[in-house]
């Protein structure tokens, strides 16, 4: 008798995979692996190789200049926006609110990029009612030159999570809801990974 092997394509262990990821023990398939975080149609993305969040030379909406760095033990959620973009109206209030909720374990820094004029950031911030989120301008250039080293912008806005170590993690494009159980259990997992 002849035995034959079946070699398994890519696409059949591709539409496999998520039968097979059913099966495994929930504890051993999130040991090292962040949960599910959506928005829309993007997810949260794991960034590897994993660096440290670089300092960033911002201006806050009073005029005076800032060093924004990551802060040890904490996490950070460093947001990119533009007065330009409809889903920063949703997202922004959200972030206001995480920020609020969470000010002993979570720092939240929004960056505008597409101006430098202070009055109009306040204008738009105003007209969303965003208290509790500390604000930005991207007055030197700091966020275009992040987003070629270290912050890509593959979409706005856009949110970059920094671990309690200071390094990058990962980021998700669009307006999530970080108040959401899953934002919640996102933002537990890197508050225990060291």
């Amino acid at each position: 008798m002849r035995e034959t092997h079946h070699a398994l394509s890519r696409r059949s262990l591709l539409i496999a995979a998520p039968a097979l990821l059913a099966f495994l023990p929930a504890g051993g398939a999130q040991g090292s692996w962040p949960p599910v975080f959506e928005a829309g149609r993007s997810q949260f993305t794991v960034v590897r190789p994993r660096a440290p969040m670089p300092p960033l030379r911002l201006q806050d909406l009073h005029g005076k200049d800032v060093v924004v760095t990551a802060k040890p033990g904490r996490i950070t959620l460093v947001n990119f926006w533009a007065t330009w973009c409809a889903a920063c109206r949703l997202d922004l209030p959200v972030l206001a609110s995480l920020a609020g909720s969470q000010r002993d374990r979570l720092d939240v820094v929004a960056v505008c990029t597409d101006t430098r004029d202070l009055r109009k950031i306040t204008a738009f911030l105003a007209g969303l009612a965003v208290k509790n989120l500390a604000c930005y301008a991207d007055a030197y250039g700091a966020a275009a030159q992040v987003s070629t080293e270290m912050f890509p912008i593959v979409g706005m806005p856009i949110t970059y999570l920094v671990g309690t170590s200071g390094h990058v993690e990962g980021y998700i494009a669009g307006a999530p809801d970080w108040l959401s159980p899953a934002g919640a259990q996102l933002l537990q997992f890197y508050r225990e990974q060291t």
